[in-house]
């Protein structure tokens, strides 16, 4: 034998779990559409020419068949799901050998803001005391530029005053 047990069979792909998913609605499609209700809605002609009415029911849903595979086909080349598919297929075997869980989300939507928002927060206030503490700085020192260039002033006008005095 060789092995070491039966050889566990790999899950299917997303691709082809969107693949069954999309055969599967179809074919409900289809059968939800029989040949019964057709020829009710179309009693009369029924009545008439059966063979014809079940020709055009076939050619019908066959129209119908293809243009909604066209239509999924088109889809999925447009939106690149089978790329995308396996990329995610990708990303989620290599987060199996991790050792740390994952974040998920509590179902609360208030405390997963709070626990994302939070951080972020508190790191921006951070930053935001230190520059209101340089701003602060910045203006005590033009304060003080602005009270030592009014008693220039008043030296100025002291200066002036007894310049005037002393000329009169």
């Amino acid at each position: 034998d060789g092995g070491a047990g039966p050889a566990v069979p790999a899950a299917p792909g997303r691709v082809q779990v969107f693949t069954s998913v999309v055969d599967t609605f179809l074919e409900k499609l289809l059968a939800a559409g029989s040949y019964q209700k057709f020829a009710s809605c179309y009693r009369c002609f029924y009545k008439l020419q059966p063979q014809l009415t079940r020709s055009i029911y076939d050619q019908f849903i066959s129209q119908l068949q293809s243009s909604v595979k066209e239509e999924i086909q088109e889809m999925k080349n447009e939106g690149n799901l089978e790329g995308l598919f396996n990329s995610l297929d990708k990303i989620v075997e290599e987060a199996k050998d991790r050792e740390e869980p994952a974040w998920r989300p509590s179902g609360v939507p208030e405390q997963d803001i709070r626990s994302v928002l939070a951080p972020y927060l508190l790191k921006h206030r951070s930053y935001l005391r230190q520059v209101l503490r340089e701003k602060e700085k910045q203006n005590k020192k033009l304060a003080e530029s602005v009270l030592a260039g009014r008693d220039k002033i008043v030296e100025l006008q002291q200066l002036i005053q007894a310049h005037k005095q002393a000329w009169q």
